[in-house]
């Protein structure tokens, strides 16, 4: 039978528990192996229940060094009662001067004091009852995970300035550098307002007509890194010369705001538009030269294209090789079989080959093929050979050279690029 004795707010501070005739503190924390929060009790004395009753900072300062302990038991293990009980006098019933020693001597979990209010200041002194004068009841987490993120600037040597803090918050990556940027005004206060507004248009007008677009070789969302990293580049240069003042972080959030937001309008443009407005106009006009297609992969699948279909023949393979591409299948080929060409694009060399028929079999002799191979820079590049030879066979891939019939040739010049 387990009836509460004492319950304080509506979070997560202990509650005192009668179970079985027994005063017993109860709280959760942690979580077991399916994920579920734990709970642990150990037992307590009445004169403990009195001050936990009457004293909001002791009640706080007890929970802040079991929680510890709590850790410790893991997903299955049991609390240590010994040790938690032995706690019990030392945090409620001691003199603060002697509590400021215990918790110079132990450990204790600080965000559960800072986000109840506690005086960060004296805590980093080491008089942590003092510290707990201006305790809530009702906790404060952003106030303990700013904390944190403060701390873990400064561990790396990282100190902000006003502004670098403000830019920081408009981003909505003050706290978690990791969440992906925003823009996020009202979290900025008025008067610095206008300047990180300043440093985002510096930031715009560096990247204007940039843009990043999908790589359908790593699935359907997955955007460009190398225009990522041009984008990103171009935005820290113009943003640390026209703003020389701010830190790393703060420039590192705003380029990292605009190739995020980049990223996001490829991600939700139809596929059919992917590509240069140019080129998707005369792909669907039918000015291009190609009115049927085969794509096939390394696997053995294929997909037919014809130009009265609904879509292009550009966005038909590269939604292919999304959902194909794969680390054990890296090769894609489009062939016009009426034509006798082909291309072969060949993603783990970074390379592509163009296939012409220069001689049809007869059945007494096998066709001869003229084979020429290339180097590509990113998908970037592998886009606008697919287009080109899309609108005019391999015949309009001769400016997108040099083209190397020698495969050993061919094989050196890799090997220079990729020792570069």
């Amino acid at each position: 039978m387990r009836d509460i004795v004492f319950t304080r707010g509506s979070g997560w501070i202990p509650n005192v528990i009668r179970e079985d005739g027994e005063l017993r503190l109860m709280l959760g924390a942690g979580a077991d192996a399916n994920h579920d929060p734990r709970t642990f009790t150990f037992p307590i004395g009445e004169a403990h229940l009195a001050v936990i009753r009457e004293d909001l900072a002791r009640h706080l300062l007890l929970w802040t060094v079991v929680l510890p302990l709590c850790d410790a038991a893991g997903t299955r293990g049991r609390l240590d009662e010994n040790a938690a009980v032995a706690l019990l006098d030392q945090v409620l019933l001691s003199s603060p001067a002697d509590v400021d020693a215990l918790f110079r001597r132990i450990r204790w979990d600080r965000s559960r004091l800072i986000a109840h209010g506690a005086d960060i200041d004296l805590l980093q002194r080491g008089q942590v009852c003092a510290a707990m004068r201006t305790a809530t009841e009702t906790p404060n987490e952003k106030r303990a995970q700013e904390y944190h993120a403060e701390r873990r600037r400064a561990e790396r040597g990282a100190v902000l300035g006003p502004l670098d803090a403000a830019i920081l918050k408009y981003t909505g990556q003050y706290l978690h550098g990791a969440t992906v940027p925003r823009r996020m005004p009202d979290a900025v206060g008025p008067a610095l307002l206008p300047e990180v507004m300043l440093v985002i248009a510096t930031a715009e007008q560096a990247c204007a007509g940039m843009r990043i677009g999908l790589d359908p070789r790593r699935g359907h969302r997955a955007t460009d890194k190398r225009a990522w990293d041009r984008m990103a580049a171009t935005v820290d240069t113009a943003v640390r010369r026209a703003h020389p003042e701010l830190v790393d972080d703060a420039v590192r959030t705003v380029g990292f705001l605009m190739c995020s937001e980049a990223a996001d309008r490829s991600r939700n443009t139809p596929v059919d538009d992917d590509q240069e407005p140019a080129v998707a106009r005369a792909d669907r006009d039918g000015r291009a030269g190609k009115t049927a297609l085969s794509f096939t992969d390394d696997k053995g699948a294929e997909k037919k294209w014809r130009r009265d279909g609904p879509r292009t023949a550009t966005a038909e393979f590269w939604e292919f090789v999304a959902d194909r591409s794969a680390a054990d299948n890296e090769v894609f080929t489009i062939e016009d079989e009426e034509m006798g060409e082909g291309i072969q694009l060949h993603f783990y060399a970074d390379s592509l080959a163009r296939v012409t028929t220069v001689r049809e079999g007869d059945g007494r002799s096998d066709p001869e093929y003229r084979v020429e191979y290339s180097l590509v820079d990113g998908i970037g590049e592998y886009r606008n050979l697919v287009s080109a030879f899309v609108r005019g066979g391999c015949a309009a891939l001769d400016r997108h050279g040099p083209w190397m019939s020698d495969v050993a040739e061919f094989e050196r010049a890799r090997r220079r690029r990729d020792a570069r």
